[in-house]
């Protein structure tokens, strides 16, 4: 049976854990919030760039062609990989690294964004060609380095498609792995929803003007798009981080609150029973002598 010092000791370091991840949960929230609302307020944009982007690619002639719309037919392809720069936040990186950890490594060079992202790559021997970094409010330099590096892979053919993983923002205790076509950028629209979006929605298609035309808009676009579509995918990583995180702590927090009651009532049952011993030591001793 453990000693009340014992208890008593371990219930000071379960009362400073317990203050730690309280204080780590209320920094994670407030976080939290700012994260969700950048990753929330940005994704009209996207599906609005999106639909206009694929209704552009309808009106263009059979004959257009772009470096960052040619499609191939190789199996080799570049992946990707959004991650966390710290870690307690729960199963986030584990659940997007096992979705990671099924892609063939033969074929497959990988980009990183966040240390955790690095560090799984270069543990699992997996071919690592470049790795960024990023801070709690994402910019959009830094969705810049991420793609420049995806499209030069792309542009010198060493690639034959791009794609990107990350944990997708659901709601704060959601957070879903996903793998999102990148280039060539036709699968953007191709394999989603904004074909269907750039008709209305009911078939009928609606009325975008492009001026000068739509392969100039087109043109333009495309890259500034692309930038777009990374520092989306960042804001979500960021909002999935800091809601995970938030969650997390909040269970570690409940948790030692409910050790400490385990080891307090313990620790008072040790108690009462040796003041029983003691009561019954005293008379014991006072028959004696009587």
């Amino acid at each position: 049976m453990p000693s009340t010092r014992n208890i008593r000791r371990r219930i000071r370091s379960v009362k400073n854990t317990s203050q730690i991840t309280k204080a780590m949960q209320t920094v994670a929230a407030s976080k939290m919030r700012k994260a969700q609302t950048a990753a929330i307020n940005g994704r009209p944009f996207a599906d609005l760039a999106a639909r206009i982007l694929a209704h552009a690619a309808q009106s263009l002639e059979d004959d257009y062609s772009h470096p960052l719309l040619e499609k191939r037919s190789g199996p080799k392809r570049a992946v990707i990989v959004i991650g966390t720069d710290k870690g307690l936040c729960g199963a986030l990186n584990a659940n997007l690294f096992r979705e990671v950890s099924r892609l063939d490594k033969d074929h497959t060079l990988f980009l990183t964004a966040g240390r955790k992202a690095s560090q799984f790559v270069a543990r699992t021997r997996r071919q690592l060609v470049a790795e960024f970094s990023y801070g709690d409010a994402p910019t959009f330099t830094d969705a810049q380095a991420i793609a420049r590096a995806a499209q030069d892979l792309f542009l010198k053919g060493e690639v034959d498609a791009v794609d990107v993983m990350f944990p997708r923002f659901v709601n704060t205790l959601t957070q879903t792995p996903t793998t999102r076509p990148l280039l060539p950028m036709e699968r953007l629209w191709e394999n989603g929803d904004a074909v269907v979006e750039a008709k209305g929605g009911n078939g009928a298609a609606p009325d975008y003007l492009f001026e000068p035309n739509a392969a100039e808009v087109m043109g333009a676009l495309l890259r500034y798009f692309l930038d777009f579509q990374i520092l989306q995918l960042l804001q979500e990583t960021k909002a999935s981080e800091q809601s995970a995180r938030m969650v997390a702590m909040k269970n570690a927090t409940e948790n030692a609150n409910q050790l400490i009651k385990d080891l307090t009532l313990a620790y008072n049952k040790i108690r009462q029973a040796g003041i029983t011993t003691e009561l019954l030591d005293i008379s014991t001793a006072q028959l004696a002598i009587s």
